[in-house]
């Protein structure tokens, strides 16, 4: 008779036999033969009674006496494959972990990129100028829990705002260098996901003031969204070089909040440090705009050094700036705020004179202009002085 495994059927039937052998997980068998039939040897050995298709059946039975090298991973354990692993429940144990992991670190992203929404640096600076006229309305210190509460949900109607505005603007943010990297543009977050959060912010802003603190606050705190998402954002943004000067009524909302948190009205206190911020307004985005102007411009922004010479910025500068200062100095006699407030209303004012005409005079002489200067020296001005602010009542 001739050998059972000839040339080519012999690779067939060591490929069978691997297959066979990686859904095995338990150590190999020894050779062992087949009652009825002879064992077959490596060299070809003979099947004097199996006839056919029965001879296959035994002959894959008594196989493990094939050299190990003839065998894939073979050595003697055979080493399940992944899939095998995985039916057994072995070799995936690292993936639970790892895939947790990674649930964790995508959530971790998406809060950053609906934090980054609300802008938060700007919410500090409308923070700073709250907490002190709260403390000037109550000529003292108001109860901490009141002071919590409308931190929180100023806090949150300065976000829902400030989210809403960014999903107005995210086909100029990815225009704009300074906002190329804010998370609409980058598509962490969609549109629809920040419309939706920043509504819910300013829901949930409204129930914190009507229902914690006092209505008239949440009526200003809604009036302060509508007034930067409608007129600002939508409305003036991107058709007058007037945007800046009238939305910008928008940013001094917090200090009304702040007095009708404490005393349910709105006092002539409030009214002055209301103007003060608005004429602060211009002096502080004018000098950020110079220094982004190529940006407004490509953006199609009409921001007032895109649209105007330099020296008509740098006068206008000037004119609010001036006004700004005369009206904190009215804060003394109106609201009795004190020497401490009107001793630093003074030096501050006058300090912030001194770099809007630094600047306005590098726009004359035609030498480099640092208009960041003046930017970061108006942040430092508006701390200090409603840092007086609070400081006067309790000296």
């Amino acid at each position: 008779m001739p050998p059972l495994f000839p040339g080519a059927e012999r690779e067939v039937a060591l490929s069978t036999l691997a297959v066979l052998r990686r859904r095995q997980t338990a150590p190999r068998q020894r050779a062992a033969t087949v009652p009825g039939a002879r064992q077959l040897t490596a060299a070809g050995g003979q099947a004097d009674h199996v006839p056919g298709a029965v001879a296959v059946a035994q002959t894959l039975a008594t196989a493990t006496v094939l050299p190990e090298a003839s065998v894939p991973g073979a050595g003697g354990v055979l080493e399940p494959t992944t899939a095998d692993a995985g039916q057994a429940g072995v070799g995936h144990a690292d993936a639970g972990p790892a895939g947790a992991g990674g649930r964790l670190d995508a959530a971790l992203a998406k809060t950053r990129a609906y934090i980054a929404l609300t802008k938060p640096r700007i919410i500090e600076l409308l923070l700073i100028t709250t907490v002190p006229v709260m403390i000037l309305a109550k000529r003292g210190l108001p109860s901490l829990w009141l002071i919590l509460i409308t931190l929180v949900a100023g806090t949150l109607a300065a976000g829902s705002a400030n989210t809403i505005n960014c999903y107005v603007d995210r086909d100029i943010d990815e225009i704009m260098a300074r906002t190329k990297r804010r998370p609409l543009v980058k598509a962490t977050v969609t549109p629809v996901e920040a419309l939706r959060f920043g509504i819910v912010l300013g829901v949930v802003a409204t129930l914190l003031f009507g229902l914690l603190v006092n209505w008239p606050s949440a009526l200003l705190a809604d009036g302060a969204i509508a007034f930067y998402v409608f007129v600002y954002t939508l409305g003036l943004k991107r058709r007058t070089s007037s945007n800046i000067v009238i939305g910008g009524a928008a940013g001094c909302f917090p200090v009304l909040i702040g007095w009708s948190a404490v005393t349910g009205t709105v006092g002539w206190g409030a009214v002055v440090l209301f103007g003060v911020v608005f004429f602060w307004t211009p002096p502080h985005f004018w000098a950020l705009a110079i220094k982004f102007k190529d940006d407004y411009a490509a953006a199609g922004v009409p921001m007032l050094p895109v649209v105007a010479p330099l020296r008509e910025v740098g006068r206008k500068i000037l004119i609010y700036s001036y006004v700004m200062v005369a009206t904190s100095l009215a804060l003394y006699p109106v609201a009795d705020a004190g020497y401490v407030y009107l001793g630093t209303a003074v030096v501050t004012g006058a300090w912030f004179l001194f770099e809007a005409h630094r600047m306005t005079h590098q726009i004359a002489k035609g030498t480099e202009i640092r208009p960041m200067r003046l930017f970061h020296y108006s942040i430092t001005y508006l701390t200090l002085l409603f840092i007086a602010v609070a400081v006067s009542p309790l000296v």
